[in-house]
């Protein structure tokens, strides 16, 4: 019996998963020490970083162990509940081992790093880097991350002309020489304006490093750039961990590279459970049956706190709460029935009774703990009459004439949250209806709602918990998800569009004056918060259930564990 299915059976016998009671410690006497589990409740359903389910976060798992950047955040503090932190003004080299800038050029010269392995005796040089922002710039997959990564970071030529549908736009999805290289172990990369964000963007998992060998390998003359190898079978990189086995709604698992140059992992083998209820992830978790569980609701981390031989760290990062209303479904493009079901939020109530008091409501639209955010003088309090007398000036007094929109006033949210993110979606009905407006919840799973979310943009009425920027930045946060999408925003699910904000954006990123910077984007945030770019509701802690046995968690802007940094406590 190998590994995998001794996790399996071992984890099997100690809970019935639908519900059952859970008992014992099986799986401590089959499991090796270095062995992991960890339960959550959904595994990767997508590989592809540029795919159309990029923005579900139990996919980060994946390529965020697999893969490796160029550079990465060097370590900062450690907080109270013993995280380490970050610091995200600081870079270290990780597959470049040093690299400099000449201003005159804009150009970035990055000396790689020399016999770093990869799984399978995999080798890492240049051609790896050129092949994965050639593949960036292709824009070939559904959504192309990677090409706004490196816009986001002003790479010269990764503009919006690569979405010509012509001959000028084939040619402007070639890689030219503003990704070049010099020789095995050194890239250059030109950049066509100065940009604050640039080795940021380097750290974020799009633009981590594939390698090209293998992807070619399993690429086809109708996928190239071997982006259904990505979505079905494996990616190849030289990261920590290889794949060992994925089964697709049930178990991923990883085994560490011994090879990997910055030492072999601790824990050498690694499973990935689905366990789509969150009390049966406490259950099994408490009876020492698995060493870490995720996603789990605000009272169960709260009770999990107080038990013996688990340990529940946290840290208030960048995870919030808000609601998309898409501009292009009337009646939501009218900002009176936008400003309307902004007023008709019990924001307290939902801050009380789904996350008993450990959340604040959200003053903005970029995390307030980002270099630039701003809390915006316009606020939306919980003011059920105003909501009211602004239906009315709308045209819907009490609510009547919306039952034409019907099919739009169904609050969305992904099915695998139901015990995260549905008691604020009941609350939400409750309230929304005590004003007039009628809803229908609309739990569906979370493929599909990343794929309406994050290309399809077709969702009328969301409610999200998942998606955070992960560039500690209100700039970056800016672009990603309210710069309109033929400027370069990806993630702008609402179908938002401001020329003030396009036009200020881009001028904050190549801003060398933080307090002009500074300055723009307060005059950002104003805009989306007078516009409702989408309705913001609270910020929360994240936070992570261990067994005592294990420690070294390290808090990441995508809030995805790496397995590296995990260690045995003793």
């Amino acid at each position: 019996m190998n590994w995998l299915q001794r996790f399996s059976v071992s984890l099997l016998a100690t809970a019935a998963i639908g519900g059952a009671a859970v008992s014992g410690a099986a799986l401590s006497s089959t499991a090796h020490a270095e062995d992991l589990l960890i339960l959550t409740e959904e595994v990767p359903v997508s590989l592809n970083y540029d795919g159309a389910t990029a923005s579900i976060d139990t996919n980060w798992v994946g390529w965020d162990n697999m893969l490796e950047p160029l550079v990465y955040h060097a370590n900062g503090a450690i907080n109270e509940d013993g995280v380490q932190l970050l610091d995200f003004n600081k870079f270290e080299g990780r597959l470049a081992e040093s690299w400099s800038f000449d201003e005159a050029t804009l150009t970035w010269t990055f000396n790689l790093r020399k016999g770093v392995m990869g799984c399978d005796g995999a080798t890492f040089n240049a051609d790896d880097v050129i092949y994965t922002f050639a593949r960036a710039k292709s824009i070939s997959g559904s959504s192309p991350i990677g090409w706004f990564l490196a816009n986001t970071g002003s790479i010269d030529g990764f503009t919006p002309a690569v979405f010509a549908p012509t001959d000028d736009g084939a040619a402007a999805r070639m890689l030219g020489d503003e990704v070049k290289k010099i020789d095995d172990y050194t890239v250059q990369i030109r950049q066509s304006a100065p940009n604050q964000l640039f080795l940021k963007v380097l750290s974020i998992f799009a633009l981590y490093i594939f390698d090209k060998e293998i992807m070619e390998a399993n690429a086809t003359e109708d996928d190239p750039w071997s982006h259904t190898y990505a979505n079905n079978v494996s990616i190849a990189g030289f990261g920590p961990y290889c794949l060992n086995e994925w089964r697709k709604g049930e178990s991923f698992s990883l085994t560490g590279n011994a090879d990997y140059y910055r030492g072999a992992p601790v824990y050498d083998r690694v499973v990935v459970r689905k366990v789509p209820q969150s009390a049966n992830r406490v259950a099994i978790l408490r009876s020492g049956g698995a060493q870490i569980a995720e996603h789990l609701t605000p009272k169960e981390y709260d009770n999990l706190s107080k038990a013996d031989n688990v340990s529940v760290v946290g840290v208030q990062g960048n995870e919030n709460m808000f609601m998309i209303l898409n501009f292009q479904n009337p009646p939501f493009d009218n900002p009176l029935v936008r400003q309307a079901i902004a007023h008709a939020i019990p924001y307290q109530k939902i801050i009380d009774t789904s996350y008993f008091g450990k959340a604040h409501k959200w003053a903005g639209v970029v995390p307030s703990t980002y270099p630039g955010f701003h809390a915006a003088s316009t606020q939306y309090d919980y003011n059920p009459e105003k909501a009211k007398a602004l239906l009315a000036e709308a045209g819907y007094p009490g609510g009547a004439g919306l039952e034409a929109f019907s099919d739009v006033f169904k609050l969305t949210y992904i099915l695998e949250r139901e015990s995260e993110v549905g008691p604020t979606a009941t609350i939400l009905h409750t309230a929304f209806r005590d004003v007039g407006i009628n809803i229908e919840l609309n739990p569906i799973p979370q493929a599909q709602y990343g794929d309406r979310e994050l290309v399809k943009k077709d969702l009328p009425m969301g409610l999200t918990a998942h998606i955070k920027p992960i560039g500690v930045d209100a700039a970056y946060g800016t672009l990603l998800s309210y710069v309109s999408a033929n400027k370069g925003g990806i993630l702008n699910s609402a179908n938002y569009s401001s020329d003030l904000v396009d036009g200020t954006l881009y001028g904050s990123l190549a801003e060398g004056d933080n307090d002009k910077r500074n300055e723009m984007l307060k005059v950002i945030q104003e805009q989306l918060m007078t516009d409702l770019a989408v309705i913001p509701i609270l910020e929360f802690r994240t936070h992570w259930a261990t067994a005592a046995s294990v420690t070294g968690v390290v808090w990441h802007p995508d809030n995805a564990l790496r397995l590296y940094d995990l260690k045995p406590a003793n």
